[in-house]
Parts: C-alpha cells; structure tokens; sequence
C-alpha cells in the first residue's frame, strides 16, 4: 500500500513542477507576443495590419489570459483543457488579425502543443495540431498571390510541426524514463524491504558499516545484543562495542576490517556489555562493488555478532569436568590395578595365606564398585543433561516409597540403623519423570545411611498444602557445618571432615541430586548442624491417582 502511495507522490512533484514551468511560459510568451504587436504597429517599414477594435481586443485577450493564467493555476482537468483552448483560438486569431503565419515567433506554438499534451493527452495533441494546419491553411489562402510567401508560410509550418513533435518525443521519453526510474526505485525498495525483514529476523546480531567503520545498518538482534535502544547509525562501530582477545588486549573492530581481503571468523572475543563479559563469535566480510568509487572496490564491511557466552561456559565446565574425572578416576583404578597385581604375584607363591589374598581382592572389589557408582552417577547426569527422560508419568507416591523402603532398609539393618516411614495417608499421586524422581531420592538416602553411624534415617511425605506434597530425608548422622553447606552441591566436592573422608564417595551424589531436582522444577532445601544430623526436603505438586 505505501509504495504507490510514494510512487503518485513522486509523480505529483514532477507534474507541479512542470506545471509550474508552463504557467510561467503562459505569462512571459503572450506579453512577447504584445511586445511584437505593438512593434509591427510603431516600427516603420514593418508590414503590418491597420490598428483596429480587433487587434486591440486580441492583444488585450492575450494580457488579461496571461495574467489570469499565472495567478490561478489550473486545479482540474476540464478547467485546463477549457484554457489550452483559449489559448489556441487568441493564437490563431492572432497569427490571422495581427502578425501572419511567418512571424519570427511562430514557434511559440511548439509550447501551444506540448502544453496540450501534457494536460490534454492524445486529444489535445490533435486540437493542437488542427488548429494549427487551420492557421497555415487560412494564411496560405490570404496570401495566395505571394508565392514567396506562401512558400515561407509552408516552411514555418512544417518547422512549427517538426519542433512540436521534437519536444513532445522528449517529454514522453522523459515521462517513459521517468516511470522506469520510479519502477526500479520500487523494485530496489521492495528488495531492501525483503532484506532488511529477512535480517530483523535473524537471531544473530548484524551490522553494516562503511570504509571508515561507520555504522550504517543494523538489525533488532544487534540492539539486543548491545542491551541498548538507542539509534546506532552514523556511530563509529569501535565506540559502540569495544572488544578484547583471550589475553586481555583492546582489539579495534576498523584494524581487523582493514586487514581483511575475505571472509573471516572469531570466536576469541569478549566485550563488556552492561557489566557483564560477553563471549562472542564474530564474522566480518568486506562489502565488493564492481561500480565501487573506492580503490581497494569496497563499500564497507558486513560484521556477524553471536553470543556464545554459554557456550563458552559449557566448554569451559567440560574441560573442568574431564579434568577432574580423569584426576577421580586416577586413584581408584591405581588403586585396583595395585592390588590384583599384588594378589596375582601372591598367588604364584604358595605359602600366601588365603586372608591375604581375600584382603587383595577386595580391595580391587570396593574399587571397582566405586567407579561403577561414579559411572552410574555420570550416567544419570547425563540423561538429565540431554533431558532423555523428561516424559512426565503419573506416580503413586505411597508405591514408590514402599519400592525405595524396600531397597534400602537391608543396608540400613546391615549399619544397626533404623530406617522408617512416615507417609500421610491418601498421598495421591505425582506427575513428573519417574527415573528423575527415584534417583533423587536414592542419592539422598544413600547420602543419609553412609553418613550415619549410629540412630537411623527417617523418610517422610506431608501434604503441606491441598495440592502440595514434601519429601523429606531426615537422618541423625555427623552432619554438616555451615561453611561445607554453601559448597554442598558442588560436582566432586567433598567435605574436608575426617569422617566424611574415611567414608568413600564420589562427590556427584548431591550435585546429581541438585541436577535432578531443577529438572523437577523444584528446590532441595537443606538444614543442618555438625554433629545433629542433617534434614534434606523438596516439594512437588500432587494429582489424584487413577482408578
């Protein structure tokens, strides 16, 4: 809707202006015309017609036109046309009452007839040129006795009509030019348009900037990006993002954009946007034109922006996390490959006693079960990383911690520790992952009974509200210090107590458990103090069961 608007807008401006140029010509043409009247009528030797009513009223006609014409510009079609007749009736009188067909200004009719183009068409080109073989024709008749100048009059008739079609042909090429332009102007829009839609909706932020590193487009993405509303173009791209290397370098965006001859990508950036440090991925590419006024055949440079802050911590925290996996990994497998190397040398003697080599054996046993829980623990993390068991089912809550009293109370009998239920009765149901559920509370009751020596571990689910179910893990163990509980669930973290040290464990227990329970959508909470044992609790909204 709004190009064609623009377009009749453009071709309204180039009709006002000619329109403009043609009310002047009808001003300053018919006074010319007077001019030479009354010089035919004063010059002597001139030949000329007898001063009469006629002459003076045709003159007169030309004047009070002229000045009627520039004063009230034309505003519809029919008045236009009712005044490009006018003018052609005052201009064939003229020629026949005052001046002749060969008057040096014959010419004139040229405007006569493009005017008549212009307001009139097709229609006022054939009035025009009627009115004008009417003149030819009438003075030919009139001065039928002078070949001379029946031959002149013939002469200024075909020149009048060779000028007039001159002029009409360049202002119709002129028009025709005019409306390509206006076709291409559109076309050249409507494809910036296409772009710059495709480009707002890009995710990435996009900027576009001059030889001088100017700024002259950019997409919502780039504003987003930069955390600012404010208008970019005409800014210097280093004074709006000031970025730095690895090593902590300034790096200019104009010193990287003049070095370049090709595409090019770097993911070693940083910037400080809003406070915070941004890791980012920049592409920047030169701008080629074959029309370029520039040397080098550059109009600029087009500059790629993506955030990749959170990847940068996921690689950083893969890093961190295969480090310290091989460091965990390093003691247990020593530890196992030590003592079946040992036994084995210890078998080929016969007098070893058969306690030291069970003793060997073991070892190697409880070693061996301690990576297959770090691997199981690492197993889970990673199902819930990937969201591999994220469908929800519907879980009856009495069930499901009868299923984990069952798998448990052997261990806690096995340690002389008390492990009991205390289960509001109608618990409902629950709808959440099953495997996601079950392992968290698996890790936190297993955290319990290992870190209890003596009393037990007490498993509970209240209805805190109508539609609000608590689980919580109680347990009279060593519990666990203020300062410990802030690094709790920390991957690999292990309290510095001597007897969380003398009880093996991987330190993913609890941050699988805190893994699990953001999953969950929910928060374990935690209360506790050294040597009283230690409370873990989490909520999760309730549903009726099926019958």
């Amino acid at each position: 809707m709004g190009e064609p608007s623009q377009n009749n807008d453009i071709l309204l401006e180039v009709n006002v202006r000619r329109a403009k140029i043609l009310r002047y010509a009808g001003l300053f043409l018919p006074l010319l015309l007077v001019a030479y009247s009354v010089y035919l009528q004063l010059v002597p030797g001139v030949r000329h017609y007898p001063l009469t009513p006629l002459i003076i009223a045709i003159n007169a006609s030309w004047v009070i036109l002229a000045l009627y014409h520039f004063f009230a510009p034309m505003k519809t079609r029919h008045g236009a046309i009712a005044r490009i007749i006018l003018f052609h009736i005052i201009a064939l009188l003229y020629i026949l009452f005052v001046s002749g067909f060969d008057m040096p200004f014959i010419y004139v009719w040229s405007v006569l007839f493009l005017a008549s183009a212009v307001h009139a068409g097709a229609g006022g080109v054939k009035l025009s040129l009627a009115m004008l073989f009417v003149a030819a024709s009438a003075s030919v008749i009139i001065s039928a006795d002078d070949l001379t100048r029946v031959f002149q009059i013939g002469l200024h008739f075909a020149g009048t009509l060779i000028v007039a079609c001159i002029m009409n042909a360049i202002v119709t090429a002129q028009a025709i030019d005019q409306r390509e332009l206006l076709r291409s102007q559109t076309e050249e829009k409507l494809q910036r348009d296409r772009v710059l839609t495709i480009v707002n909706n890009l995710a990435d932020a996009i900027l576009s900037v001059d030889s001088r590193g100017t700024i002259q487009l950019y997409n919502a993405a780039a504003l987003d990006l930069l955390d600012t509303n404010s208008e970019l173009t005409g800014k210097k791209i280093d004074a709006v993002l000031t970025m730095k290397n690895n090593e902590g370098e300034t790096v200019k965006f104009t010193q990287l954009l003049h070095r370049i001859h090709s595409v090019r990508m770097r993911d070693d950036l940083s910037a400080k946007i809003s406070g915070e440090v941004v890791h980012l991925s920049v592409v920047y590419s030169p701008i080629r034109n074959a029309n370029s006024t520039h040397a080098s055949g550059r109009d600029g440079y087009i500059i790629i922006l993506r955030d990749i802050t959170k990847q940068k911590s996921l690689e950083d925290e893969r890093d961190e996390f295969i480090s310290v996996v091989s460091h965990e990994l390093r003691t247990p497998i020593a530890i196992a490959e030590g003592s079946l190397s040992n036994v084995q040398l210890m078998m080929e003697r016969p007098d070893i006693p058969q306690a030291t080599l069970h003793d060997g054996v073991n070892a190697a046993h409880q070693q061996v079960v301690f990576l297959a829980k770090m691997a199981n623990d690492l197993s889970t993390l990673s199902r819930a990383e990937r969201g591999v068991a994220d469908t929800p089912e519907l879980i009856d809550v009495a069930e499901l911690i009868s299923e984990l009293y069952a798998e448990y109370s052997p261990e806690a009998t096995e340690k002389s520790l008390y492990f009991d239920l205390d289960l509001d009765p109608q618990l409902g149901a629950v709808n959440e992952s099953r495997l996601y559920l079950k392992e968290l509370l698996q890790n936190i009751v297993t955290n319990a009974i290992k870190y209890t020596q003596t009393g037990g571990v007490t498993v509970s689910v209240k209805r805190s509200a109508p539609r609000l179910l608590t689980f919580t893990v109680k347990d009279t163990g060593i519990g666990i210090s203020r300062s410990d509980q802030q690094h709790l669930f920390q991957k690999f973290w292990r309290s510095e107590d001597y007897r969380t040290r003398e009880t093996g464990g991987t330190g993913l227990g609890l941050y699988v458990a805190h893994k699990l329970a953001k999953k969950l959508n929910t928060t374990i909470e935690l209360k506790s103090r050294l040597n009283h044992g230690s409370t873990f609790s989490f909520s999760l909204p309730s549903t009726k069961r099926r019958k």
